[in-house]
């Protein structure tokens, strides 16, 4: 029974990126929520497809039948609209990992008209509704000409919000970062969904 009531008072988000769940608690623990978030780093399949909403629902169902609890994925995408025409976009994980930031600067001749976005989508299953819902979240602004700072993670260090113009995420702190990210939208979204 005691199993039960922590199933019931447990969202999981469910990631094996421990600074994406860090940013997660941070927007998390600074509300009154009756769900205490959890990490569950359990293997999800993901596919290539044309949207992230494609991609964060194929995950989540992909380990549905896994998880006696409400939890959530989230998926999110590097952008980079003027001059690659949105690429990489649903591909940042795989080219994050072959080509890196190093590999993106090299695509990119004229900084200063770079023109980039970061977006988010978080798939929760609300197990009280047998239910599935979608919270996205989405900024814009440029690619530095370097890579810098040592905060953050994945493409952070090469982009620079236009909400602060002078710094790129990676030399933010991660509340700075939360209070405009894309992920920080989207988690925000989710919690104001979860406190109805």
């Amino acid at each position: 029974m005691v199993f039960m009531i922590e199933e019931e008072n447990t969202l999981y988000f469910v990631t094996g990126n421990i600074y994406k769940f860090n940013e997660g608690l941070e927007i998390f623990s600074k509300e009154r929520l009756r769900y205490q978030l959890k990490q569950k780093d359990i293997k999800t399949i993901e596919i290539q497809a044309k949207s992230l909403r494609d991609v964060a629902s194929f995950k989540l169902n992909s380990v549905k039948n896994k998880i006696n609890a409400s939890f959530f994925i989230e998926d999110a995408g590097f952008f980079v609209d003027v001059p690659l025409g949105g690429f990489p976009g649903v591909y940042s994980s795989y080219v994050l990992k072959t080509i890196g930031n190093e590999g993106i600067l090299k695509l990119i001749d004229d900084f200063t008209e770079s023109r980039v976005h970061f977006s988010a989508i978080i798939s929760l299953y609300f197990k009280p509704l047998d239910k599935v819902l979608f919270f996205d979240g989405n900024i814009t602004g440029k690619i530095s000409d370097t890579i810098r700072g040592e905060g953050g993670f994945g493409f952070d260090p090469i982009f620079i919000p236009d909400l602060i113009p002078d710094k790129t995420f990676a030399e933010i702190s991660t509340h700075q970062k939360n209070k405009i990210s894309h992920r920080g939208q989207a988690m925000k979204k989710l919690i104001s969904f979860l406190k109805k």
